[in-house]
């Protein structure tokens, strides 16, 4: 599937990226450290690395919060921060340093100009970018684009992981089949297999409530808030009281924003906290599954097509919102009503063709562009590979603790998907790294950087401590961040997960609301419930018990000092025979109810879980305090020594748009295919060539209906002019990355033409460094979408509603 989930998956900076919001439980230390990476301004990886790791149970709704894994800080950088600016010197040597210089700064804005498509800009950028967009082919006016009170961009909508749009006035919601792989595998079992066969309802009474936790937001406005948030904020704080005086800050903004009723609001961190904005949500809460494609159309070539080209996948599947009959936003009830939006996207009628303007508007989830050289090269030289590893030993437990169980492989499927997905992903980031000398190139730019300081006595002073604190952080983090690769191992055991947060829950009861940590307060309950709920359908206790032991393992890698004393006493007391068979909280009953017990009901419990759950309790404490600490000392680091790059960059003409973290970005390209060592890459599949790789087994296993229907030619009017035959998927430069999945594909005139879903191994290095040469995005070719469901599924019912007239007759009509 799709590497576009924040959860690639982030889904984790992926956070990425912001407060913590549960996903399942994952231990307190980590679920505040999401918030910590937010505050302290990073885009954090994807909250997918945690949930992943931690085993969790994997949703469509993948929170962006300051989450899990960063891209760890490392070694000390010396460079030019120290250097002096040396006067009197002969004039020749004087301009042999300003010819260096000018040589440098003249390469980087070669670099920068060749890759003209780079940029994930917030729609309040669209004033430096609108000519340059205008130039490549847009059509409407760009402020339109700076605009969340209309179309399109308040047609656009998140997931909580991925992206999303409305295209009818109904409610009706197009992503990718991969975001709505969650609700599918929630509904199906033996004998009622949603996973293969897909899922159409044939009337809005059939439409089926999404997986517990599935949320659809819609923006409604952003505020700059960066004197609100930076208030009682000094140098005189320490790291701890400045992490704290953040959070302080955050959490009044957004009680205040959530007075309104049904809204969910965030603050994201922008430059690495040196500025912030508030995003005001209407979250709805009644979202229901009403299509999905087989299979065999909707991750048609499996894992071995993913990010490959020639692709062939109909990646595409349809939600509801729902609300109740007077509008407000409310839970599941059966008298609610569909959604109206403000907006929807029109069905071009004409699709993309080479050389084309297209632009993608969605939630990306995180990159990692504005980190350090030191951050660069301890990702590529330790955490990734790590990473990779774990995720690839995980697939492997889970592949083989289903073997031949046919309910064990649908209730695991959600999170095999994931760890395949990310471990791919990875594979990519290394190989890239590699192939562009990524470590050199960022070891130049950031020289520039620090010489551009060092020449000058006044940016030496304002900018100068910060670069040489943010070098020590950054070796802390990456100490502690390997550190917290293996402790999150724990919690794939969900139920010691679940206890976790459990009695996370009830410690913090103990404060007011205000007063307790993000992701444990009482906007967080609802969403807490939700995922105690979707266990019961992805947790079974023999495999539960088969990934718990590999991961205990591989957690005893450690030092002894970095595991936790308590926890292992506690462990060997009980023995793993006890754990699962004395357990009550594998019954969503009960592990509901403890939701609302208080402290020293976990602390007289005998369920063996809940025992462990109290054990570390202390140690994450602990844990979570040192984070907040390192975060908050990074905060106020990273905030000016990201003020002195930006200024950096405007002396040399250089526009800086923040890294991606889980809030609204545009993008824009153009369809192009790429040329390799001895292979052209055309940028548009076929039907011809899906059916070139129909094998009828495994991944490439395509319904009878659509070989069929490709044999006959029955394309309607669905085929491109330029091809002569039915497009499936194209290929484009927009700038994408976890997250994007699902993302309306938008022509010059802003309609839509597709979804994007996925990017190329070669390009995913993107994260890191654009390439022009490399990066390239996929989508689901919107004529795909519209014959799959006209000629194969019969789901003209929702055609109609999306202004799009259905064929006369259709395969699914002349089979009946």
């Amino acid at each position: 599937m799709s590497g576009l989930r924040r959860c690639r998956r982030s889904d984790t900076d992926g956070a990425a990226h912001h407060h913590i919001v549960i996903e399942s439980f994952i231990p307190l230390a980590r679920l505040v450290r999401r918030t910590i990476r937010k505050h302290a301004g990073h885009p954090t990886r994807e909250v997918g690395v945690i949930r992943i790791l931690a085993l969790t149970v994997h949703s469509e709704w993948q929170p962006t919060g300051a989450g899990g894994c960063r891209p760890p800080d490392c070694h000390r950088f010396r460079s030019a921060e120290n250097r002096k600016r040396i006067r009197g010197t002969t004039s020749m040597n004087s301009n042999l340093k300003r010819l260096a210089k000018a040589t440098a700064i003249a390469l980087l804005w070669t670099v920068s100009a060749a890759w003209a498509h780079e940029g994930m800009w917030m729609p309040g950028q669209t004033a430096e970018v609108g000519a340059a967009m205008r130039a490549d082919g847009l059509q409407i006016d760009p402020a339109q684009l700076g605009r969340l009170d209309a179309g399109p961009l308040n047609a656009i909508v998140s997931l909580g992981g991925c992206s999303a749009s409305f295209v009818s006035p109904q409610g009706l919601v197009a992503t990718n089949h991969h975001c709505v792989f969650g609700s599918i595998q929630y509904h199906s079992k033996e004998g009622q297999d949603y996973l293969t066969n897909g899922f159409l309802a044939k009337s809005v009474d059939e439409e089926l409530p999404a997986a517990p936790g599935s949320r659809i937001y819609v923006i409604e406005h952003m505020r700059d808030v960066t004197a609100d948030m930076l208030n009682g904020v000094s140098d005189k704080l320490n790291g701890f009281a400045r992490y704290e005086r953040l959070d302080t800050n955050r959490k009044t903004l957004i009680a205040a924003c959530e007075e309104q009723p049904n809204r969910r609001c965030e603050v994201w961190a922008y430059y690495g906290g040196a500025s912030y904005y508030l995003e005001q949500k209407l979250e709805i809460q009644d979202v229901r599954l009403v299509y999905a494609p087989a299979l065999g159309i909707g991750n048609f070539g499996g894992e071995t097509d993913n990010w490959m080209w020639p692709r062939h996948t109909g990646d595409f599947g349809f939600y509801r919102a729902y609300v109740a009959p007077d509008g407000s936003a409310r839970p599941y009830a059966r008298d609610n009503v569909p959604y109206r939006p403000k907006s929807w996207l029109p069905i071009a009628r004409d699709g993309v063709k080479e050389g084309d303007f297209v632009m993608v508007a969605g939630f990306p989830g995180s990159t990692n562009r504005l980190r350090t050289a030191d951050e660069v090269r301890f990702n590529f030289a330790h955490y990734e590979p790590l990473l990779q590893r774990l995720l690839s030993d995980y697939a492997a437990q889970i592949r083989q603790a289903t073997t031949g169980n046919r309910e064990a492989q649908i209730r695991y499927a959600s999170i095999l998907q994931g760890a395949e997905n990310y471990e791919k992903k990875l594979a990519g980031d290394l190989a890239g790294a590699d192939a562009i000398g990524l470590e050199a190139r960022k070891a130049t730019e950031e020289k520039a950087y620090r010489d551009w300081v060092a020449d000058d006595p006044a940016r030496q002073a304002r900018y100068g401590a910060a670069i040489r604190e943010l070098d020590a952080i950054v070796a802390e983090n990456s100490r502690a961040s390997l550190e917290e690769l293996r402790q999150a191992l724990l919690d794939r055991a969900q139920i010691l997960s679940s206890a976790r947060g459990l009695y996370r829950w009830a410690k913090e009861r103990e404060k007011s609301d205000e007063d307790r940590e993000s992701g444990f307060q009482d906007r967080d309950r609802n969403q807490t419930v939700d995922q105690l709920m979707q266990i019961e359908r992805r947790y079974l206790p023999d495999i539960d018990r088969k990934l718990f032991e590999a991961a205990l393992d591989e957690y005893r890698r450690l030092n002894e000092k970095d595991r936790d004393t308590a926890f292992e006493t506690a462990l060997d007391q009980i023995g793993l025979d006890r754990l699962y068979a004395d357990t009550k909280l594998a019954d969503t009953a009960t592990r509901l109810g403890w939701l609302d017990k208080p402290a020293a009901a976990f602390e007289l419990s005998d369920d063996p879980f809940i025992k462990l759950a109290v054990a570390l309790y202390p140690g994450d404490i602990a844990t979570e305090r040192a984070a907040k600490d390192r975060a908050g000392r990074t905060q106020a680091a990273r905030a000016t020594y990201m003020q002195g790059l930006r200024a950096y960059r405007q002396s040399i003409g250089r526009s800086v748009y923040p890294d991606a973290n889980g809030s609204l970005r545009i993008t824009w390209g153009k369809v192009t295919g790429r040329t390799r060592d001895g292979q052209i890459w055309t940028p548009f599949t076929t039907a011809e060539g899906l059916l070139a790789k129909h094998t009828g087994k495994g991944e490439f296993d395509a319904p009878d209906a659509i070989v069929a229907a490709i044999q006959a030619k029955d394309y309607g009017p669905y085929v491109a002019p330029t091809l002569g035959t039915l497009p499936v998927d194209f290929m484009s430069t927009v700038d994408i990355t976890n997250g994007n999945s699902g993302s309306a594909t938008l022509n010059g005139r802003g309609e839509f033409v597709g979804l994007a879903f996925d990017g190329t191994l070669e390009g995913v290095i993107s994260d890191w460094a654009p390439d022009a040469d490399r990066d390239r995005a996929i989508h689901v070719d919107s004529r795909f979408m519209l014959w799959t469901m006209d000629k194969i599924d019969g789901a003209g019912r929702l055609l109609k509603e999306m202004g799009v007239r259905p064929s006369s007759r259709s395969c699914a009509d002349r089979k009946r």
